[in-house]
Formats: C-alpha cells, structure tokens, sequence
C-alpha cells in the first residue's frame, strides 16, 4: 500500500513539475529552512512586552508636555491631539530627536496636524479658524492615532485667575 502511494505521489510530481521528486523535496526543504531563517530575523508577539504607564493630566501644556519631547531618554514621547495625549515611543525613527516629524513630540500638534504644516506657529493646539475641511483633516489624524498610539491621557486647560476665584467662592 505504501509503495504504491509513494509511486503515484512521484509520478504526480514528475508528470506535473516536471521534477524529479528528490529535487522537488529538496525545493520544499530549503523553503522550509528559508521561511524559519526569516522568521527568526523578527521579534515574534510573544517578545514583545508592552510597558504600562500611568496615565498623566496635564495642566500646563506648554511646559509640562515639552519635557516629554524625547529630550529626555526616560520619559516617554508625547504628542496630543486635540487635547489627548498619545505616547508615540513605539515610532522614535519618526518623533524622537532627529526624526522627521520630531517637532510634534512634546507639543499640541492639532492645528499643524490640521493644516498639514511643520510651521512652528501652528504648533499651539488652537482649533480657531480651522475651515471643516482641516477639522476632518484633524479627525483623520485623531483616528489614526488611536489605532496605533496608547492614550496616555488628557490635557487640562490651566484655570484663569477668575475661574480659581469663581471656584474658591462656592467650596
């Protein structure tokens, strides 16, 4: 019986291949060998262990979020989007020190993102005078960041002197 399939099963390869089926086998072995030595070239899912932060509230954008801009190797890089924060470490290449899009990290980069400029002017978060075609420019961005970045948190806008009072007043 087992001859008789190993005979067919040669046959087949020999009329369809065209190989002999010792070379046939060995084709399939180096494939085999080929695929192992590129997978292994690759972290597989279970290296990877994500690092779990705390989640961070902001009140002073403009200076507690700019020390998260990767000037500082035990910070994460922050970068926040209509005023949610994202940790963008995972993408250094990109938002680190010397990356092409390094002048987003540790910023508010809304009104940029928006307009699609690298304009130092246009990285201060405000959405005043956006036109609905940059807003859905800016959701766009927004949703391609929550796929791929971890929300880190949210910023706080830091309280005016009135309101401190207002809220002094009724506690």
């Amino acid at each position: 019986m087992t001859t008789t399939v190993w005979t067919t099963m040669t046959d087949i390869i020999l009329q369809y291949l065209g190989l002999w089926p010792t070379a046939f086998f060995t084709i399939v072995a180096l494939m085999v060998v080929a695929y192992k030595v590129v997978c292994g070239m690759f972290f597989s899912a279970d290296d990877f262990v994500p690092i779990k932060r705390q989640p961070l509230h902001l009140v002073n954008m403009t200076e507690e979020l700019r020390s998260y801009n990767g000037s500082d190797s035990e910070k994460p890089l922050l970068m926040a989007i209509n005023g949610k924060i994202y940790d963008v470490s995972t993408s250094k290449m990109f938002y680190g020190p010397g990356g092409s899009y390094a002048m987003f990290a540790g910023r508010d980069a809304s009104r940029a993102l928006a307009q699609l400029s690298f304009k130092p002017e246009d990285f201060n978060g405000s959405l005043e005078g956006l036109n609905d075609a940059q807003l859905e420019i800016l959701q766009d961005w927004e949703y391609k960041f929550m796929d791929k970045y971890a929300r880190m948190g949210q910023l706080v806008p830091k309280k005016t002197s009135t309101e401190n009072k207002a809220e002094d007043k009724s506690v």
